[in-house]
């Protein structure tokens, strides 16, 4: 009968002060996660109330650099909050089987992965990177999602267990709400908010994956899902949106027909033209925010990129840019503005958009007839320029067919 070794509390310890000094902007997030020595854990899992379990015999295996390695990885996955991004997911697309946790466990490994190792932490052999899964780098775990299913390149990942924490499925030998040491979350929501400040406030000290996240952990985008949801329902509505079929979700009817699988209809989401205003009275701290929302938008549509175009607009309309990453997309500009220029040019594209976000500081002529398809406007926080010295001036608003919403932008 063989034993398990003592739990070297020592060895975690160090393995997280190490981590600690070669990624000092987790330091908040590495201390508030709790370790509870498990024998029923395989590896190294967490769970969604910021418990990291820990097997003694796998601490008592790997070297200090390697486990502070995966303590990184693990509190990767409850800073990018993977356990409730991945019980959105699974609503969202009736993905509750275990199969698909896996896979949620999987596209989040390969999110956090590629920002995790090098300069003192080394790639543990049961890393998932984006390049072992065939997947491009630098993805969102959503963006994997669509891509990943389970096969020949997952086949030697299904013992992969990070916990509740990475794929929001309640393990066995987890401790659960009830346990000590939980945090609420207020308080994970206060630790994340310390981190993004702590990247934020270094700049170039972080992966540009964790400074796209720490931007908009400071700068929450719009929830773009709601904001379309009119332009969703009526694109789906329309004659020819519903025609595509899939087996991957069988139809409600099939226990009807046994010994048939009957596929189901496949909703398409519409197609979003996104105008930015590029004009001089626009900041770079505004572009960046604008940068942000289009990704959000992109998760909106379910993380299509072929759904989503971006028109960079002053007073000339730029051309219209397929969306690859939103940080490639060039956004030319500085003079003048005249929004109407970039109004006629996206909905001239082929295929038109069903919906028009238009990004702008709102100091701009707009059409004078509403466009056929829905528009949502979001208005960057607005400030009267040196050179308008009436006290009481007040910038035009956008027309009453636009939907307007406020894109928060921090200024100093």
């Amino acid at each position: 009968m063989t034993t398990s070794p003592a739990f070297d509390a020592d060895k975690i310890y160090a393995a997280r002060l190490h981590a600690v000094r070669v990624r000092p902007y987790l330091a908040t997030a590495l201390y508030a996660q709790h370790i509870v020595e498990s024998t029923r854990v395989p590896t190294i899992g967490v769970d969604r109330y910021w418990r990291c379990y820990v097997s003694s015999a796998f601490v008592a295996q790997r070297p200090v650099a390697e486990l502070a390695s995966l303590l990184v990885h693990a509190v990767s996955h409850l800073l990018r909050d993977h356990h409730g991004r991945s019980d959105r997911y699974a609503r969202a697309h009736g993905a509750g089987s275990r199969a698909d946790r896996l896979r949620m466990n999987i596209a989040a490994d390969a999110e956090i992965d590629d920002d995790t190792f090098g300069d003192g932490l080394p790639i543990p052999d049961e890393a998932v990177l984006p390049s072992t899964l065939q997947l491009p780098a630098g993805r969102l775990m959503e963006d994997y999602l669509q891509q990943l299913g389970l096969g020949p390149c997952t086949d030697r990942l299904a013992w992969l267990d990070c916990g509740s924490g990475a794929d929001g499925l309640d393990r066995a030998w987890e401790l659960g709400p009830e346990g000590a040491n939980a945090l609420s979350d207020q308080q994970q929501e206060a630790v994340r908010f310390r981190v993004a400040n702590s990247i934020i406030g270094h700049p170039g000290s972080a992966p540009r994956g964790w400074r796209r996240w720490a931007e908009e952990a400071l700068h929450p985008p719009q929830p773009w899902r709601s904001l379309l949801g009119a332009a969703i329902r009526s694109a789906t509505a329309s004659s020819g949106a519903g025609d595509d079929y899939t087996y991957r979700r069988p139809a409600r009817r099939s226990a009807a027909v046994p010994g048939a699988v009957l596929p189901s209809l496949r909703r398409t989401p519409p197609r979003v033209g996104v105008i930015v205003d590029t004009s001089g009275s626009v900041s770079d701290a505004d572009l960046g925010s604008a940068l942000l929302e289009v990704a959000a938008i992109v998760r909106a549509v379910g993380g299509r990129r072929d759904l989503v175009t971006v028109l960079s607009c002053d007073a000339a309309a730029r051309i219209v840019h397929p969306l690859c990453t939103a940080e490639d997309i060039p956004l030319f500009g500085g003079g003048g503005t005249d929004l109407r220029a970039g109004f006629t040019r996206v909905l001239r594209s082929t295929p038109r958009p069903d919906v028009v976000v238009v990004l702008t500081d709102g100091q701009t002529p707009w059409p004078s007839n509403r466009p056929r398809c829905r528009t949502v406007v979001g208005l960057f926080p607005r400030f009267a320029s040196l050179s308008e010295a009436n006290p009481d001036f007040v910038p035009d608003l956008p027309p009453e067919w636009a939907q307007v919403v406020e894109i928060g932008t921090s200024r100093t």
